[in-house]
């Protein structure tokens, strides 16, 4: 596996990505073209549509939701407890004037440079693409959802 970085750190899920969206696309484009240019069950062609629309946009919501909501949950507890490591200091202050999106971009800082990064980001209120940039030592992620 290649190491983790800014430019490489978004990840898919090829049964999703690859294999569920193409499928559940290509089956709603077809629906799509028999409602265009046929006149025989034209609203079976129309409700099949809408129905794969919104499986695909369900599967969408539903995939990222679950997996998300546990990970961000995991990602603030684990900035906690490597702020306190580092400064012997509770994260809650610090937290409650970093959004959440500042938080996840921070996970990715080595330990040498977190706790200055986390102060530069509450002092000039970093956006979390800029964090993840000032970023000299990456810590790779490679198990999130």
């Amino acid at each position: 596996m290649n190491q983790q970085n800014y430019k490489n750190h978004i990840r898919f899920y090829p049964a999703h990505h690859y294999v569920f969206y193409p499928l559940a696309s290509f089956l709603f484009c077809l629906c799509l073209y028999f409602v265009f240019n046929t006149n025989e069950n034209l609203a079976i062609w129309l409700v099949m549509s809408a129905v794969i629309l919104l499986m695909i946009f369900l599967s969408l919501l539903l995939r990222q939701h679950y997996a998300l909501m546990g990970q961000n949950r995991t990602i603030r507890l684990e900035m906690r407890l490597r702020y306190f490591i580092l400064t012997q200091k509770r994260f809650e202050d610090v937290e409650a004037r970093l959004s959440l999106q500042q938080i996840y971009a921070l996970r990715f800082a080595a330990d040498e440079e977190l706790v200055a990064l986390i102060e530069r980001a509450v002092i000039e209120n970093l956006t979390p693409n800029a964090i993840k940039k000032a970023i000299k030592q990456w810590l790779p992620d490679n198990m999130r959802a």
